[in-house]
């Protein structure tokens, strides 16, 4: 594991485009934390949106891996690149020549994207953790480390939307290929479930195994649970009824498409001929 881990972590130690676009990724995620800090006055307004209570503990843990997610973009075309400069510079060939196997080549891109889900997982923790000890009502140990279900569903997501992009990336050989592909099925998935929900009620149920659809419901919106929000509700006689929760369901779903899409992986590059 170890070995395989180095080399994946070698070469995109060597690829600017990839260093380039974890910079691009973690300086937006502070730039986020930070613009959420900062009082702003205008006039006779003085506002701070962490005065509203998206920091205290534990709805941090919810609302920042639901925002922070959004940002994968920027990893997702780290891994497409990654697979496909593999094709472009043919260093897979390389390496099969070497010795390496099929299935340790893919479990090296898998390695990267554990390393990637963790970077940004470990990320997104200590700054939702420093943020809630400084802006927080709570600081109690029990309240702190409640709700930490959210930090593991955002790596669960992490893995398995990188997972896609792996396979993907091995599928069509080239970053904007696959890219478009991934564009194309969040657009097919928009539309059946469309379809689903005005021609096809009954079907409903299973809009949850489409694989970008599972990966959403593992972290659900989060704004409907402040407080401000809630009383506006109450006030309108519109009262929110949802489950917040993260769902093993959808955890389940979600791990079973992780497997999918690196099986996929190993079996495509397997019976490739390179």
């Amino acid at each position: 594991m170890k070995r395989l881990f180095l080399i994946e972590f070698h070469k995109l130690k060597h690829n600017k485009a990839a260093k380039a676009l974890s910079l691009v990724y973690f300086l937006l995620f502070s730039g986020i934390a930070l613009f959420a800090s900062i009082r702003f006055n205008f006039g006779n307004v003085d506002f701070r949106l962490a005065d509203q209570g998206i920091f205290n503990f534990p709805y941090i843990w919810h609302f920042t891996t639901y925002i922070v997610s959004f940002l994968k973009l920027f990893l997702a075309v780290v891994i497409v690149s990654m697979v496909s400069s593999e094709y472009t510079h043919r260093t897979l060939k390389q390496n099969l020549i070497d010795g390496l196997s099929k299935k340790e080549f893919i479990l090296s891109k898998f390695y990267g994207v554990l390393g990637f889900a963790l970077a940004s997982t470990f990320l997104v923790f200590i700054v939702s953790f420093i943020l809630g000890l400084i802006f927080s009502d709570y600081d109690e140990v029990g309240i702190i480390f409640s709700d930490l279900e959210y930090i593991f569903a955002y790596f669960l997501k992490l893995i398995c939307f990188f997972s896609l992009c792996l396979f993907f990336g091995v599928l069509l050989k080239r970053s904007a290929f696959a890219l478009g592909f991934l564009f194309l099925l969040w657009i097919s998935e928009a539309l059946i479930q469309l379809f689903v929900k005005f021609q096809a009620g009954a079907l409903e149920g299973i809009i949850q195994f489409l694989p970008l659809q599972a990966m959403g419901n593992l972290i659900v919106e989060p704004f409907t649970r402040l407080g401000i929000v809630k009383s506006t509700a109450t006030q309108l006689n519109s009262e929110f009824n949802k489950s917040y929760d993260v769902e093993w369901s959808a955890v389940l779903i979600v791990s079973v498409w992780c497997f999918i899409f690196m099986y996929s992986s190993w079996k495509l590059l397997q019976k490739r001929d390179l």
